[in-house]
């Protein structure tokens, strides 16, 4: 919806793309901040806080204001919406067994999923039946009604003072500083291709209600295949999981590079939904297994704000060589970055084995 509407009102490509940069800038300042005090606050009350952040933000879009609150809304809606995931997640991995974990966690992450295929399922046809005012209305309506079901979760101890041990000490030790690399990349490289794609569909003659619904794919997909990749992820190793992912990623600007019509978008749309789904459950299960359980927010919130890095440079990148290389260039060059990721994780995987 804000893609669209920033071109209704005549904003340059690289503004429209700057949206989808500064909600990753709230997500890499969110997953810092919030992954943090996940280990020490009431993870409950969190929950909440981050809820309201999420309708305030969607809020700001509803008296259709000049551009500089729109990329504001961006902004708060993913470091609130960031919060969101990365202390669900920490309360799950923390109360899960390795053997149950990946599984535990592809249930919380597979119901976000459904929330985002359904939101994008629907907003196009919102859009087209209320207009921009209203469907900013309902789409803030939402997180308040999700919101205020928090109050059935049970009360929870207090959490007690965390080992006070460097956050990089702890990537080191645990051997995920090339996870948390080849994530950003990875992450740049989808989320340029992305930043510019409504734009790219409305240019190809893609009505809006199409759009939401084959945008809607990625997260519909993802719903199964989260559980699926859960149960795989506990019984043949995480590393296996995310390393398909990474793979995967790199087909995803081609894809979308190649496609001409709706139906090409689907496979993309797909694709990614199977590829988010290893890669994400592989690679949480993975952190959980490896730091310690009153360090998981900490740890989940860095993987987190790893993806948000490259969800804020991506945009910026594909927005600002589109101009001059086209949308074709743009993705491949997508592409290549996307691919840079996984190459990073197959070399240091190399490395350990000559080591070793």
């Amino acid at each position: 919806m804000v893609q669209l509407y920033l071109k209704q009102e005549g904003a340059p490509t690289i503004l429209i793309s700057s949206v989808s940069s500064l909600g990753s800038a709230g997500a890499l300042l969110g997953s810092l901040f919030w992954g943090r005090i996940a280990d020490r606050s009431s993870r409950k009350l969190l929950l909440v806080l981050c809820g309201l952040g999420i309708t305030l933000g969607v809020g700001l879009l509803i008296p259709l204001p000049v551009d500089s609150i729109v990329l504001t809304s961006a902004f708060v809606r993913l470091f609130m919406n960031t919060g969101f995931a990365a202390v669900s997640m920490a309360i799950v991995s923390s109360a899960s067994a390795t053997a149950r974990r990946a599984k535990n966690l592809s249930y919380i992450t597979s119901s976000r999923s459904m929330g985002f295929g359904i939101g994008s399922l629907a907003s196009g046809f919102v859009l087209e039946y209320l207009g921009f005012r209203n469907a900013f209305v309902v789409m803030a309506l939402l997180p308040m009604i999700g919101t205020s079901l928090l109050a059935l979760l049970p009360g929870e101890p207090r959490p007690k003072p965390a080992e006070r041990r460097p956050t990089l000490r702890i990537m080191r030790s645990a051997g995920l500083a090339d996870l948390y690399a080849s994530t950003m990349l990875r992450q740049l490289g989808i989320t340029g291709t992305f930043s510019l794609l409504y734009v790219y569909m409305d240019g190809l003659g893609i009505a809006p209600g199409i759009m939401g619904t084959v945008s809607a794919l990625n997260t519909l997909t993802q719903v199964g295949a989260l559980v699926v990749f859960g149960s795989v992820a506990d019984r043949i190793g995480r590393r296996r999981v995310f390393m398909f992912g990474f793979a995967l990623s790199a087909t995803i600007p081609l894809l979308v590079a190649f496609a001409s019509n709706a139906a090409g978008m689907a496979a993309a749309y797909v694709t990614l939904g199977i590829s988010f789904s290893s890669l994400y459950i592989g690679s949480t299960a993975h952190i959980g297994d490896r730091v310690p359980r009153d360090r998981q927010g900490t740890m989940l919130g860095l993987y987190e704000t790893s993806r948000g890095l490259g969800g804020f440079i991506g945009p910026i990148v594909a927005g600002a060589i589109a101009p001059a290389l086209g949308f074709f260039g743009m993705f491949l060059t997508m592409a290549a970055i996307s691919g840079l990721g996984f190459a990073v994780m197959v070399t240091r995987r190399l490395i350990v084995r000559r080591v070793a």
